[in-house]
């Protein structure tokens, strides 16, 4: 036999409510547990007036090019024009970089 709560919609939507806070708060514990998975307002800001997605991303785990490429395996060359010119890369070359930044390759596109 199922038992079963009936509640009104005021206290469903309470519940939902809180439930949701709850789970922002563990967001912001966990990040401030360790930091290096979340980002800061300047690095929104950033992203959200087009800077370069890669380059955010390098700055963010605080790597040169030249240490991107060593723990990619992607000439630097190509990370800086990615960087600077915009150009996208191939599907290949994003998973090294995700792969080397610990990220998803859709967090580069």
């Amino acid at each position: 036999m199922i038992e079963t709560v009936t509640i009104s919609t005021a206290e469903y939507e309470r519940l939902i409510s809180a439930a949701e806070d709850l789970a922002d708060l563990q967001v912001v514990a966990a990040y401030k547990a360790d930091p290096k998975d979340g980002f800061s307002s300047e690095f929104v800001k950033r992203m959200l007036e087009g800077e370069s997605l890669l380059k955010l991303w390098r700055e963010h785990r605080g790597l040169s090019q030249s240490a991107l490429s060593k723990l990619s395996g992607v000439n630097r060359i190509q990370i800086g024009d990615i960087e600077s010119r915009g150009r996208t890369g191939s599907i290949t070359t994003l998973k090294k970089l995700a792969n080397a930044l610990e990220i998803q390759v859709d967090d580069l596109i």
